[in-house]
């Protein structure tokens, strides 16, 4: 975890080339395998309040959110859980759940899951369980709302939870995984990085960073329980990070940190198939990428599924792609590369109007806000800048 430097001043102005992001979004109404999934309630677009994950001990930040002038206000902490790198809504939004990032819990070697009541913003502790590794670094749930998936990147592993009314049980299922890739000093041993389920709620992947894998189980909806179904190999050195499924299903997109590129991939009957890479670094970049003080991180796509953008730490830049029908990528403009407004980003999403970006610098400790053309998916030149605690992750609520 980066250590912050001195946050930016709330307010400060940030100049900006074009900037295009998006949030992948999917609702669904039907049944698989005996289990409802639920058709999430649509977020109100003149939403109040943001929470922002944060890596200190103090816990979820609270910020009011005008929709009207992109404007956040600080409301202190929502909720005391340590180490909040990831925060995740759950589909009927009644409930939130965390990925706390620790080494210990309980006097034990992992990290944890935490689970709160969500009403109006507010936040009431309802349970905290063992995540079966360290370094819990990522959470989801599927489509039903009643499994919830973490990865642990210290620990190499990754854990299934049954969520009862918000009420998470001990794991029921986990997994330590084995292997390595050729960086010596990232790829040492396994790391599991984000957890992903399909839009059919039949599959859940794990991105493992240091084996250069993504790891593809059957999922039993009904008791959480994840059986292997197989695996993708990604390009040795990739360190596959995150992955995220285009609106129609039929496409992901795999960032890869260690090599700063993004791997499109086909996905049919629980397959993957590689059928376009993009790099995130220019041209003649590439002793700088080898040294790896490049990285990339996180994507966002457009409701609509019309743009793909995806974050790089090191130079700190957004970089913005149509997607083309077939789902492969180009970029957005001869200049699609755009500053973050401050160091290390570590998420970023649109908010509920497609009107406004927000961006978690973790290492500058600011949140970054511009506005944004939803047409023609551009932002203004100047954003504003309000100081945050190590920001990990942003949702809406």
């Amino acid at each position: 975890m980066a250590n912050p430097t001195r946050p930016a001043p709330a307010g400060s102005q940030i100049s900006r080339r074009n900037f295009v992001a998006g949030a992948a979004a999917l609702s669904l109404s039907a049944t698989v395998a005996g289990s409802k999934l639920l058709a999430a309630p649509e977020m109100p677009l003149a939403s109040k309040r943001i929470l922002v994950g944060s890596g200190t001990p103090d816990g979820i930040l609270s910020f009011a959110w005008d929709t009207s002038t992109g404007t956040l206000k600080p409301e202190g902490i929502a909720g005391v859980v340590s180490h909040s790198t990831w925060l995740h809504i759950s589909p009927d939004r009644r409930f939130l759940y965390v990925a706390c990032e620790l080494d210990e819990f309980q006097g034990k070697p992992t990290g944890s899951v935490a689970s709160f009541h969500l009403s109006d913003g507010k936040l009431t502790p309802i349970s905290n369980v063992a995540s079966q590794g360290k370094g819990t670094c990522h959470l989801t749930t599927d489509q039903t709302g009643r499994t919830v998936i973490c990865a642990n990147y210290a620990g190499g592993s990754a854990a299934s939870f049954l969520s009862t009314d918000g009420k998470l049980s001990e794991a029921v299922w986990s997994e330590h995984y084995s292997g390595k890739g050729p960086i010596a000093d990232r790829q040492e041993a396994a790391h599991a990085h984000f957890a992903c389920v399909s839009p059919d709620n039949r599959i859940v992947t794990i991105n493992d960073l240091g084996a250069d894998k993504i790891h593809i189980y059957k999922l039993d909806a009904a008791n959480a329980k994840l059986t292997p179904a197989g695996a993708f190999e990604a390009r040795p050195g990739a360190g596959p990070r995150t992955l995220h499924y285009h609106p129609n299903g039929k496409i992901a997109y795999c960032v890869n940190e260690l090599n700063s590129t993004v791997t499109v991939l086909s996905w049919s009957a629980g397959t993957f198939t590689p059928i376009q890479t993009v790099p995130l670094l220019p041209a003649g970049d590439a002793s700088k990428h080898g040294e790896i003080t490049n990285t990339g991180c996180d994507a966002v796509l457009t409701r609509d599924g019309r743009f793909a953008y995806f974050a790089n730490r090191g130079d700190d830049f957004l970089m913005g792609f149509r997607i083309d029908p077939a789902g492969t990528l180009t970029p957005i403009s001869d200049n699609p590369r755009t500053s973050c407004g401050g160091k290390v980003p570590r998420n970023f999403t649109l908010d509920p109007t497609e009107r406004w970006m927000l961006v978690a610098n973790q290492s500058s400790s600011n949140l970054s806000v511009f506005a944004r053309d939803p047409k023609t998916g551009e932002l203004s030149n100047e954003g504003k800048n309000i100081a945050a605690a190590t920001p990990m992750c942003i949702v809406f609520v």
